[in-house]
């Protein structure tokens, strides 16, 4: 009974003191370490409720529900990724959130068919993609570091116009948008941020994130920038409500696209979960990335119950954690809580949402650019001679760029392929996994040097050596 007990356990992924993902720590610092982590997203999960509900004509009331909604299952989510239970969670430090791959489309079916059938087509995608998570986790293998290094350094600068979007105001029509003031406080809480990093170490360093947020808001806030009226108004204590707004309508054309954002947003899931396996440093396997996307599909199939939409890994996450260096799945599920409870107690969540988002901006700068600087991190243990991976690179960053340099490049494609290559995140995993199969698992036609990049950097070596004959004696 005990050897079984032995090898269950090791086929779930125990917990192990070997893998950094496993790290304790006290109390207080899992609270102050998880905050940072729900301080660092909390902007990114109440925009798409705020977005899809001004779409469906709700009320400030109803709108509030439902910012409240998918704070709560964010945090029912953040905790089955982290912890996991049987077969649905990663037991990886991920933060989950609402997705902003969803929002075009729910935008798009809540004008002809309301909530309802935007709750709906998301019931029947969840399960769509519940069902499909054991068979698209075997792709992992298609997944070498030339293929996730492209993906997560395209995720941290896909993040940026978010990152400057918060320092100008977040919002083009609001008064000061992009003023300097704006800018001026992005600024002050990014030279905060560095200052305290550099200067510091241990605890203080790592929270230097939370630490710029907080001293951000207070200036921001003595100068007349930060707007907390809400907390007056805003109950103690609210219960999730069950359908509030009404039974799912199920359309068979709202279930097709909204399907077909699924698939984008597993892509993207995948992507984040071997992207913080290479941040953390741990082994991420086929059944592991399986059970990431069993949590992801799960919470997206039961999200519409309690008024919110799909699920997905939050990749600015992935950057606080090679920030910090913070690799604790336990201190994310301490943020998964926090979500919870902000999801129960509209007044703390009223209270964290006057945060401004210029501070949110230059915090967004230094965690964004981390996520890009990790995937650059991965890119240099590719193997660049004689190959053609350095085609693949740029191909695939260069498609992945499209969204970001030429927001309108798709926009005369079909609306089923704008929804995928209109993601970058999902346009560079398409691109550098087909360029990988076609490049280097693909043996036909394969012969050596047949790279002319591979070509010219061997020249450029040679050139470097014969410098160097002609200068030594």
């Amino acid at each position: 009974m005990r050897r079984f007990a032995w090898q269950l356990a090791r086929h779930r992924g125990a917990a192990s003191p070997q893998r950094p993902e496993d790290a304790k720590y006290p109390a207080g610092q899992l609270v102050a370490y998880g905050m940072q982590h729900i301080l660092t997203m909390y902007g990114g999960v109440i925009a798409p409720p705020l977005i899809v509900g001004g779409a469906a004509g709700l009320s400030a009331a109803e709108m509030g529900l439902l910012v409240t909604a998918g704070l709560f299952v964010a945090g029912l989510a953040t905790l089955l990724q982290t912890l996991g239970i049987g077969p649905f969670g990663s037991q990886l430090p991920i933060v989950q959130g609402v997705s902003f791959a969803s929002v075009s489309t729910m935008v798009a079916i809540s004008h002809t068919g309301g909530l309802r059938e935007v709750f709906g087509s998301v019931i029947v995608a969840g399960v769509i993609g519940l069902l499909l998570s054991s068979f698209f986790a075997q792709l992992v293998r298609l997944f070498p570091a030339v293929v996730t290094g492209s993906i997560i350094t395209v995720i941290g600068m896909s993040l940026m116009p978010v990152a400057f979007g918060w320092a100008m105001g977040n919002n083009p029509g609001k008064p000061g948008y992009g003023s300097m003031a704006n800018i001026g406080f992005a600024g002050l809480t990014l030279l905060i941020i560095l200052v305290i990093s550099r200067l510091f170490q241990g605890a203080i360093s790592r929270l230097s994130i939370l630490i710029g947020l907080v001293a951000g808001t207070i200036v921001a806030a003595t100068a007349g920038h930060a707007d907390f009226s809400a907390v007056r108004t805003a109950r103690l204590v609210a219960p999730p409500q069950l359908f509030h707004f009404g039974s799912p309508r199920f359309d068979v054309g709202a279930i097709v696209a909204m399907t077909i954002v699924i698939v984008v947003i597993m892509t993207e899931t995948t992507a984040d979960i071997l992207a913080i396996g290479e941040v953390v440093g741990t082994e991420v396997d086929a059944r592991r990335v399986a059970d990431g996307l069993r949590a992801d599909m799960a919470c997206t199939a039961v999200a519409p119950v309690f008024g919110s939409f799909p699920c997905s890994a939050f990749a600015q996450n992935v950057g606080l954690v090679a920030l910090t260096g913070i690799k604790s799945r336990f201190v994310v599920a301490t943020g998964g809580l926090i979500l919870v409870l902000l999801g129960l107690l509209p007044v703390v969540g009223a209270v964290v949402s006057g945060i401004p988002y210029p501070v949110l901006g230059g915090a967004g700068l230094v965690l964004f650019g981390s996520v890009a600087a990790s995937g650059i991190r991965t890119l240099s243990r590719v193997n660049y001679q004689d190959n053609l991976n350095m085609v693949i690179v740029a191909v695939a960053i260069g498609v992945g760029m499209i969204p970001i340099a030429a927001p309108k490049f798709w926009d005369a494609f079909p609306d089923k392929v704008g929804v995928v290559l209109n993601s970058g995140i999902s346009a560079t995993a398409i691109v550098a996994v087909v360029l990988n199969v076609a490049f280097n698992e693909w043996k036909f036609g394969k012969r050596t040097g047949a790279s002319v990049f591979a070509a010219a950097e061997d020249n450029r070596d040679r050139f470097g050596e014969r410098i160097d004959d002609d200068i030594e004696p």
